[in-house]
């Protein structure tokens, strides 16, 4: 099945010029890692704004499908075996925090895709090479890339020795809990929608209000919190909801 997909993918993909080639060649050798075939590698990093005469699934978004399950799977592999005393909805909370977007855009920006990135003019113009979303989702596809060429065991080490660093983070708390923000990535990635908040009531003397804030997915409430201002109410209520889904199967 592999075989005959490299096959379809060679006979769909014209060859690199030189130049690009080059360019892809030196971004592996500083990453440490080996692509058999670098037209995958180039495929990962191709935005869905590039037009393409050949074939409109020339773009990244089939191989990100991909890496997302590999990053899922190396993580909450290493996650499992490394910390035997930790409870379930811990390792999904870990989880959550370190394949999120604002994670995988950072690492993306790290190691200079942005640079590498093919996008449409449109993207150019507006600043898509440092977009966090267009970021995350190549870091993403190059891992399902490496999968299909190297395959599980490459790719997860390559996952683990840029994600290891982001879990060791969290573990000393040393991160910013925006919880309003992953409790967002999680909602859209399963539901496609976007959480609401709503204020229920606010209490106290002017000088010193207590906000009250649920939130809600399609309606559903999912978790409450008080603050004494409005983001931080709303911070309160999707730091309840993220304890909620992460607790159950969600994930």
């Amino acid at each position: 099945m592999i075989i005959s997909y490299f096959k379809k993918f060679i006979k769909n993909n014209p060859t690199l010029d030189k130049a690009r080639k080059h360019q892809l060649t030196s971004f592996t050798k500083r990453l440490g890692i080996r692509f058999n075939k670098i037209s995958l590698l180039n495929l990962a990093l191709t935005h869905r704004s590039v037009p393409n005469k050949l074939n409109e699934l020339n773009n990244n978004e089939r191989l990100e499908f991909l890496g997302d399950s590999v990053l899922g799977l190396s993580v909450t592999e290493y996650l499992y075996l490394s910390m035997p005393n930790k409870k379930e909805g811990e390792l999904a909370k870990i989880k959550s925090y370190v394949v999120s977007e604002e994670v995988l855009s950072k690492i993306g920006l790290r190691l200079g895709i942005d640079s590498l990135l093919l996008v449409g003019k449109g993207e150019e113009y507006s600043g898509g090479r440092r977009k966090n979303a267009i970021l995350e989702d190549a870091v993403e596809a190059i891992f399902g890339a490496y999968y299909l060429d190297r395959g599980f065991i490459e790719s997860k080490r390559f996952v683990l020795e840029l994600l290891i660093p982001e879990i060791d983070l969290v573990l000393k708390g040393d991160f910013r809990k925006d919880y309003k923000t992953l409790f967002q990535e999680i909602i859209q990635k399963k539901h496609k929608v976007c959480p609401i908040y709503k204020l229920i009531n606010k209490s106290g003397p002017d000088h010193n209000i207590t906000f009250r804030y649920q939130v809600l997915v399609n309606e559903t409430v999912f978790g409450t919190g008080e603050g004494k201002s409005r983001k931080s109410a709303e911070q309160s209520a999707a730091k309840v909801a993220l304890d909620i889904v992460t607790k159950d199967s969600f994930l």
